[in-house]
């Protein structure tokens, strides 16, 4: 049986991506046992929903950056689930929405896209735990300053960018996420907004956002490729990236297509390590 939930979509039906948000909402309402929240009754009357959303998967369906669903979650104190981007997912699937309100062709392909991602179910999480060989063990170098303490690890196939996002190369495969110093940065990391399986990335292009209350942090890729899983635990746990970005908090894998072009805009450890105190003591100066 398909996933159920209960849907709070995005209210800016003055804008596509609202609407694109509305049609995922009914698809869901009338495929499979899901709910919906209306986000502008709610504002006003929560008893029902709340009710509604303690019984059932929460899934948030934000349409742009502005993210007014998830806003409307935090303010009511409810534990999402699941998290769509409308806008990120158009971009992940090459799809240029209109300018008006009417769903066209490409709107209504995006929307069936992101409902059959919400509803087959998938074992990519074991599936990503065996597709590249990523170390046991990591063996790292740590800088300290006040009361900070930053973590980079020293084994070879370690790559970083100047945006805090390390890659681990082995064959042609790749896995991704963000350093400590990013983790760190943003303080207690609340959302996960992961790219889309089977995407196609170009090198420093977005491979997807992690949010906090502070800030949200676009992952720029360190490298071009094609994405074939995800670190589905960050969902539900998206606090394991500040528990260690490393090894547990990972972000995204990658099939690469030209690493041997993308490696040359990237640092190795001794080059990142000089960074990554440049920008702490920038920081705490």
């Amino acid at each position: 049986m398909s996933k159920s939930y209960a849907v709070l979509p995005c209210n800016g039906l003055d804008k596509c991506a609202g609407c694109v948000s509305k049609e995922v909402a009914v698809k869901l309402t009338e495929h499979t046992d899901s709910e919906i929240i209306c986000p502008v009754f709610y504002r006003v009357a929560d008893a029902k929903y709340n009710k509604l959303a303690q019984e059932k998967p929460l899934l948030v369906i934000d349409g742009c950056a502005t993210r007014c669903a998830s806003k409307l979650a935090a303010e009511k104190n409810l534990k999402i689930t699941d998290k769509i981007n409308i806008t990120e997912e158009a971009k992940a699937n090459n799809i240029n929405l209109s300018s008006g309100l009417r769903l066209g062709e490409d709107e209504l392909k995006l929307s069936n896209i992101i409902f059959e991602k919400l509803t087959i179910e998938k074992n990519s999480a074991k599936e990503s735990e065996e597709s590249i060989l990523f170390p046991n063990s990591l063996t790292y170098e740590i800088y300290k300053k006040d009361k900070f303490v930053f973590r980079l690890p020293k084994e070879e196939g370690f790559y970083f960018n100047e945006n805090d996002v390390w890659v681990y190369v082995s064959g042609n495969k790749a896995r991704i996420g963000v350093t400590d110093y990013a983790q760190k940065s943003l303080s207690d990391i609340m959302f996960f907004n992961p790219p889309a399986i089977g995407a196609e990335m170009e090198q420093f292009e977005e491979a997807g956002s992690i949010e906090s209350g502070k800030a949200v942090f676009e992952i720029v890729s360190p490298v071009s490729g094609t994405v074939t899983a995800v670190n589905e635990k960050l969902i539900d746990s998206p606090e394991l990236i500040n528990q260690n970005p490393y090894e547990q908090g990972w972000i995204a894998e990658v099939e690469l297509s030209d690493f041997e072009s993308d490696k040359d805009l990237l640092h190795e450890f001794n080059g990142y390590f000089q960074v990554l105190k440049r920008k702490v003591d920038e920081f705490h100066v």
